[in-house]
């Protein structure tokens, strides 16, 4: 067995039954909780059925299968049962409320044809997608019906560390698929490497979850860490999260969470339901380790979350801001645990011109504060280079390179494999940013910087500025550079508002998103355009797609 699955072995053999440790799911309705070793048995059980050869080919060691479930009481079981098989799992995407149906679902059947899946477990509520896998000829199974399977538990194929355990699908602005490699080997590193920043302890902790297990902060953070340590994980879905926001922190105080991680906006919006709630609605003062990632870190709203939970036993010092990607498994750097938010203030103008992170007291004018992101994890190396390749030294902004035992090999695309790493294992992760005092900082993707007057900007600042306006939905900016082509260096803001098409509050809205751009930047946008609310394409992460927000401008 590969040291990954050893673990998770391990975490079953010695689960000590439902009410002490185990996977809770089922929340708010019908609550119900498997311990591990439950969840062994049972995957053990699916794992033979997906190996017998009643139902067409079976399924062998190096196999892809993929995953289109939204329950947790249906994936987390059947995800260990494939791995169990000796093949790898793909969560394939899922379409949120405003996704175009047509769409998803060619994209979705250009998934399973790259990444050659040999079969997709469906779960609810998917099964109405089984007629289409069928017409293009891909095999399926229900998974009520393989958990109904009346077959006795298999044992486990060995697997290695080089053997694949997941094809994570990226959540780019790309339109084209793209599947990140991750081995056994990968998984262990990342597992063992989370662990330690994190001072996780399957005794003490307990993880609360809603985050999507088709990204790698929900699979790898908030499902195979917590399985392969035996932890109580608590695991509900995104959509029960948006249904209702209060449910992330109700659901904390019930059951003393402990861990917990989401993007930026979750906490923002959080902190406007923890703003309004009765004194002692929540009890929060188990959190102790609550992770912000994904997406960039705003301190501003991390600040208004603390202080919006002061008052419901939340301490300051549980949050923890961090940088990962699905090429490192997860984890590429944690702030100290038990620091709480650290925020290095620089000088913004020195930042564009020079590139260079130069100090600035906060609230000077021009100071820009950035979220330090800590140190890289054990087994991880980050270094800052410029455009020849050259490392940077400290303060000195440049694109970041990731190298470690977690990186993966390689992709999967449909054009086939594509390496990752250059011939040193150096990863460049498309961001740009710089070291201070160890930890690192990022400023932002470096193909979306805007270049104006021979200054680098990043869209970040400009929509940060474009949502301190009244009306403007907050976190829903889109800044988009002009065409390269232009004789003039430009850019356009979109902003969301529920005053599109109010011709007056409009005209307010460009005006004023127009001057806080300038205040910002020192330079106005080409265009500022207001839409209705769920207009700003995002990916299945719900990570701006800029590229894709451009085409609303035509």
């Amino acid at each position: 067995m590969s040291r990954f699955t050893e673990m998770v072995a391990a975490a079953a053999a010695s689960d000590h039954g439902p009410r002490t440790r185990g996977l809770i799911t089922g929340e708010p309705d019908a609550p119900r909780c498997r311990g591990w070793g439950q969840v062994r048995e049972w995957a053990l059980r699916i794992s033979a059925a997906l190996r017998s050869s009643r139902e067409g080919p079976p399924v062998r060691r190096g196999d892809a299968v993929a995953v289109l479930a939204a329950r947790p009481e249906s994936v987390v079981p059947a995800v260990q049962a494939v791995w169990l098989a000796g093949a790898s799992v793909t969560m394939l995407h899922q379409p949120t409320p405003r996704t175009d149906l047509g769409t998803w679902a060619e994209d979705t059947l250009r998934v399973t044809r790259m990444i050659e899946a040999g079969l997709v477990l469906l779960g609810e509520p998917f099964h109405e997608f089984a007629p289409v896998l069928a017409e293009h000829g891909i095999r399926f199974r229900d998974l009520d019906e393989l958990s109904r399977a009346e077959t006795g538990p298999a044992e486990e194929v060995p697997t290695g560390e080089d053997d694949l355990a997941l094809l994570q699908l990226t959540s780019g602005s790309s339109a084209e698929p793209k599947a990140v490699r991750i081995t056994h080997g990968n998984l262990y590193h990342n597992t063992r490497a989370i662990t330690a920043a994190a001072r996780l302890s399957p005794e003490r902790d307990v993880a609360v979850s809603w985050l999507p297990l088709f990204h790698d902060m929900g699979m790898v953070g908030c499902l195979a860490v917590p399985m392969a340590l035996g932890m109580r994980l608590v695991k509900v879905t995104p959509a029960d999260f948006l249904a209702r926001p209060s449910l992330w922190p109700e659901l904390i105080g019930r059951y003393g969470g402990t861990v917990t991680a989401a993007p930026n906006f979750a906490y923002a919006i959080t902190a406007r339901g923890l703003e309004r709630a009765e004194a002692g609605a929540f009890d929060l003062s188990t959190l102790r380790f609550a992770l912000n990632g994904a997406e960039p870190v705003d301190p501003g709203t991390v600040e208004r979350f603390l202080t919006a939970g002061a008052g419901l036993g939340l301490r300051p010092e549980c949050v923890v801001c961090a940088f990962g990607m699905a090429e490192a498994t997860l984890a590429v750097s944690f702030a100290p645990a038990h620091g709480g938010m650290e925020v290095d203030t620089v000088d913004s103008e020195a930042l564009r011109s020079s590139r260079r992170a130069v100090p600035a007291r906060p609230g000077d004018p021009g100071a820009r504060g950035f979220a330090l992101l800590g140190p890289p994890l054990p087994g991880m190396e980050v270094v800052v280079v410029d455009e020849s390749g050259t490392p940077l030294p400290e303060r000195g902004v440049g694109g970041l390179l990731i190298r470690g035992a977690a990186v993966t090999p390689g992709y999967l695309t449909v054009r086939g494999p594509l390496a990752a790493t250059d011939g040193h294992g150096w990863l460049d992760t498309g961001d740009e940013g710089y070291l201070v005092d160890g930890q690192l900082v990022v400023c932002g993707r470096r193909k979306e910087v805007i270049v104006l007057g021979g200054r680098n900007v990043h869209p970040t600042d400009i929509e940060r500025a474009a949502c301190t306006v009244a009306g403007v939905r907050a976190g829903n900016a889109a800044a988009v550079r002009g065409d390269a082509g232009a004789r003039r260096e430009h850019f356009a803001v979109i902003v969301e508002s529920r005053s599109a098409g109010d011709e007056a509050e409009e005209r307010r809205l460009r005006k004023e998103v127009a001057a806080k751009v300038f205040g910002e930047v020192g330079a106005r946008p080409s265009t500022v355009l207001v839409v209705a609310p769920g207009s700003l394409p995002k990916t299945p992460s719900g990570k701006l797609r800029r590229g894709a927000a451009a085409e609303l401008l035509s």
